[in-house]
């Protein structure tokens, strides 16, 4: 089973980045430059050796040696021989359902752990058709979703169930993750996933997989079949006395919910659904505590999550917001993402009626900078602390794979992660 675990040992890197000449591949380079432990063995990749060349100048002092592989999403063979050489190969090059197939494929093939930044359902499913049961064959840990989608809303949950198990609490019922607080953009990758998911939503059977509750929770080849109303809506807009006692106000749809809520609950069906029976995860956003001010921007939010799918899978629209929305390869400049941070909050109530709230924050744009840092430190988690990781392999989820070691990781790195009990 662990045939690739044990060949790691040989490896010549301990991480690979695979689109470093993009924005967030050169922030996560860059992250990793600046650290990670000395001694980690570190090499770029992409498409242009020149480009490459180019983006490592711009790198700190210490990168300025790491070697430079030249792989192409079009050419397997390409991602074979790069994927051979590295214990992590940590991929930025998305959206994942046009260019990410070859490599989850290749990396589970090769026994090589595997960390990306998807906020594709469809993607994911691929993969665990695909991938899983090759990578528990060779001893791979694919993760998926290690950046702003969806380490907050991952561990936020996860925590919850150490600390309500630690407190012999029962199991976690109705929980729900609030973005309290948010400064920073959507990254032009995440718009180019949407791009590809819109299209692709066009078909029946994608529409189907992507209004799945559960469309992530299955193995390979079995989808799990349930009712829409068996988990809360995504787009819900929610009294936030119903999420717990204390708050006030109006809760409004969190645009990426669709997708987060599918990574949670894969991470309980890994779990052998340890978080409870009666288990149900929504996702929501503030927009203030001021009952009727906060209930109108809630449903302004709700209004403008819907017309702005509807808008992306509309042609006409979709070229209006071509222009306005950012680009794949664009960013803000250091001073916006220097400047951004997030504050997410997960509630919950057990069976014996105790209540929970978990708590992530980190400085730095949620897309671009923390999004950097978690990917970075996802990739080191995998590369360089293996004896302290679950024995779980195939396609996981940031909280199944790396967890405990990725919350100790963060808080190192400047994060709050807690849990506490409600009084």
């Amino acid at each position: 089973m662990n045939g690739g675990s044990a060949s790691q040992n040989a490896r010549e890197f301990d991480v690979v980045v695979f689109g470093v000449t993009g924005f967030v591949g050169e922030l996560t380079a860059r992250y990793l430059a600046d650290h990670a432990p000395r001694g980690t063995k570190v090499a770029l990749a992409g498409r242009s050796e020149t480009k490459l060349a180019a983006t490592r100048k711009r790198l700190p002092a210490r990168a300025h040696d790491w070697p430079l592989i030249v792989a192409d999403s079009s050419s397997p063979a390409s991602l074979d021989a790069m994927v051979a050489r590295t214990r992590v190969i940590c991929t930025t090059v998305g959206p994942y359902l046009r260019y990410g197939e070859a490599l989850v494929v290749a990396a589970a093939s090769a026994g090589t752990d595997y960390v990306d930044l998807t906020g594709e359902v469809p993607f994911v499913h691929y993969s665990i058709a695909k991938a899983h049961d090759t990578a528990v064959a060779t001893g791979a840990r694919i993760v998926h979703s290690c950046g702003f989608d969806s380490v907050p809303s991952d561990l936020g949950a996860y925590l919850l169930h150490k600390k309500v198990t630690d407190d012999d609490a029962g199991t976690m019922t109705d929980t729900t993750m609030i973005v309290k607080a948010m400064r920073g953009g959507v990254s032009g990758g995440t718009v180019d996933s949407m791009r590809v998911i819109a299209e692709q939503a066009k078909d029946t059977e994608t529409r189907r997989l992507l209004l799945n509750p559960q469309a992530l929770s299955g193995t390979p080849g079995d989808t799990p079949r349930v009712s829409m109303s068996s988990q809360p809506s995504d787009i819900g807009i929610i009294s936030a006395r119903k999420v717990d006692p204390s708050l006030r106000g109006t809760l409004a749809p969190f645009f990426m919910a669709s997708y987060n809520t599918r990574v949670v609950r894969r991470s309980d069906a890994l779990l052998d659904g340890a978080y409870g029976k009666d288990f149900r995860y929504a996702e929501t956003m503030a927009v203030g505590s001021i009952p009727g001010v906060s209930t109108l921007a809630a449903g302004i939010v709700g209004i403008g999550t819907g017309v702005f799918l509807g808008a992306m899978s509309f042609g006409p629209t979709r070229r209006l917001l071509d222009r306005l929305l950012p680009k794949p390869g664009e960013g803000p400049n250091e001073k916006s993402r220097n400047k951004g941070f997030f504050v997410t909050q997960t509630y919950t109530t057990t069976t014996t009626g105790r209540r929970y709230r978990s708590e992530m924050r980190a400085q730095g744009d949620p897309g671009y900078k923390a999004t950097a840092m978690m990917l970075g430190e996802s990739a080191l988690s995998l590369a360089l602390e293996r004896d302290a990781l679950p024995p779980r392999t195939g396609v996981l989820t940031p909280a199944a794979a790396i967890g405990d070691v990725l919350a100790d990781r963060l808080r190192g790195a400047g994060c709050t992660l807690e849990a506490v009990e409600l009084r």
